[in-house]
């Protein structure tokens, strides 16, 4: 540490010598994934839901129903995670199927 004589206040005071820089990594929104969100909705049976996740996503029967529970018990599930034009496709898939789907970056 130096110590060197502050004009104004005529008083030593203390400089700090750094040796090495400090790197901080700041996730910025570009390298964010994206999310399909499919909402709870009163129109279709949870048998449906689940298919529609097995048909257009491609989960087995296990995970396809893991999804469609957590979209019945908490209101909304992430589907699919990834790319945004691949979460866009992911939507309109379900979407034209007459699902609830949205789409909106992770973080």
């Amino acid at each position: 540490m130096n110590l060197s004589l502050n004009p104004t206040l005529g008083s030593p005071m203390a400089t700090p010598e750094l040796d090495e820089d400090i790197q901080i990594d700041v996730a910025t929104s570009e390298n964010l994934p994206w999310m399909c969100i499919v909402w709870d909705d009163p129109v279709n049976l949870m048998s449906y839901v689940s298919y529609v996740f097995q048909t257009v996503l491609g989960y087995d029967k296990k995970r396809a129903n893991e999804l469609m529970m957590q979209v019945h018990t908490e209101g909304k599930a992430a589907v699919s995670t990834g790319e945004r034009d691949k979460i866009e496709a992911d939507v309109k898939k379900l979407q034209i199927a007459g699902l609830w789907a949205t789409m909106q970056q992770a973080g």
